[in-house]
């Protein structure tokens, strides 16, 4: 008999809590996002995450005590567990993260295109060309989204090539203006795009539309899209599909997984709007199912873009939304809070960082306690299959009834 309790799983997107026990394989030696971030702004107001243990986490994980601050009174009083979880999968990417705590680690090493012009091999440049009709490329090196159209957007509109970048990511991504290049010629061209890169073993194709006239005005929209490849192994989302639940994914979620193991995909951009999205569909969501919402702010808006202070307000912001998810939770429903990897906004490049993550459970019915280190991402996987009651999954130790 299945748990008619209901799940929610929100993924700061890149919110590491200090370096990980293999950070120096990655060259991230001392990366540590939000002990950093408290450092370099002095202090934090989050009085919500500090009362649901993060901050005793974060000191946990790295051995020093977080310079956030005095911290104000909470508006949440609901138990937790806390702790920290390091990663086994062999990156530090986004699919690797978000696959390995839904109980699927990659054991796989990915593809990587070069970061240095020309990134991409001329004969898989010259296959997607012709398969799209397409005169050539622009770009064609590893860049920041938003710089790169700046610098080309307008030689892009002028001639009609897309975009073309990567990144230390495993991805290859095409930006394109919606108005001159259309959002449905940027699809298909990441469709094809996507048939052509998976002999590199190249995890995602990521379509980037934007919008604007000239150089400083060039604004992506919310029409983004990943071309995913999909998880090697059935994980905790197909395990409660399967079984009769409800999986709501908010956000890149759906893309991430490849659509498998969603029975519903709700799109959302912006902090606010994808607290607001995961609020209406927590409240809404029946018995037996889970919500799980990546917000990507905290990466690809703030901590790629090494903006310290907009990574702290976008902390402070995330915090003040707490309570009223807490106010939405019936008596046997949980929450998580946790993150993928890290991404530092202090320290050098614009790469993910190699670090532990938060894992917080809250919730009416939940047994407070530190849970310590975990081995694995996928001890979040494997404690919603026993929430659940579903089979055990193969990787991950339960820590549900922790004391």
């Amino acid at each position: 008999m299945t748990n008619k309790g209901r799940a929610v799983i929100l993924m700061m997107d890149s919110f590491g809590i200090g370096g990980a026990e293999d950070a120096a394989k990655f060259s991230d030696q001392g990366a540590d996002t939000l002990g950093h971030i408290a450092a370099a702004r002095g202090g934090l107001k989050i009085p919500n995450l500090a009362s649901l243990g993060l901050l005793k986490a974060a000191q946990a994980s790295t051995g020093q005590e977080v310079p956030a601050g005095p911290q104000a009174p909470a508006q949440i009083d609901l138990p937790a567990k806390y702790g920290f979880m390091r990663e086994i999968s062999h990156g530090k990417d986004t699919s690797s993260g978000h696959w390995e705590m839904a109980g699927c680690p990659v054991e796989f090493d990915w593809g990587y295109f070069k970061p240095d012009y020309p990134s991409f091999p001329p004969e898989l440049v010259e296959k997607i060309c012709l398969a799209a009709g397409l005169d050539g490329i622009l770009g064609n090196k590893a860049a920041s989204g938003t710089a790169i159209i700046d610098e080309l957007g307008e030689e892009h509109i002028k001639t009609g090539k897309p975009i073309c970048y990567t990144s230390a990511d495993s991805v290859f991504q095409i930006a394109a203006h919606e108005k001159y290049f259309g959002l449905d010629k940027l699809y298909q061209v990441c469709e094809i795009a996507f048939k052509y890169v998976a002999p590199y073993n190249i995890a995602r194709v990521i379509a980037r539309p934007f919008e604007g006239e000239h150089k400083g005005e060039f604004k992506r929209t919310k029409n983004r899209h990943d071309y995913s490849v999909t998880p090697p192994k059935p994980t905790v989302l197909d395990a409660i599909k399967n079984a009769g639940g409800h999986v709501i994914s908010v956000g890149k979620i759906n893309d991430i997984f490849a659509r498998q193991g969603i029975t519903k995909a709700v799109k959302a951009s912006g902090l606010e709007e994808l607290w607001n999205v995961t609020l209406h569909e927590a409240a809404a969501a029946p018995d037996f199912s889970l919500v799980f919402t990546n917000f990507v702010d905290f990466d690809m808006t703030w901590g790629h873009r090494r903006d310290v202070e907009g990574y702290a307000q976008g902390l402070e912001y995330f915090d003040k939304r707490l309570p009223e998810l807490a106010a939405e939770l019936k008596e046997d429903d949980i929450v998580f809070i946790t993150a993928d990897h890290g991404c530092d906004p202090t320290y050098k490049g614009t790469d993910h960082t190699r670090e532990h993550v938060p894992v917080i459970m809250f919730g009416k019915k939940v047994k407070p306690c530190f849970i310590g280190r975990r081995d694995t991402y996928a001890d979040l996987g494997q404690t919603l299959a026993d929430y659940f009651k579903l089979p055990p999954l193969p990787f991950g130790k339960s820590f549900l009834k922790e004391d």
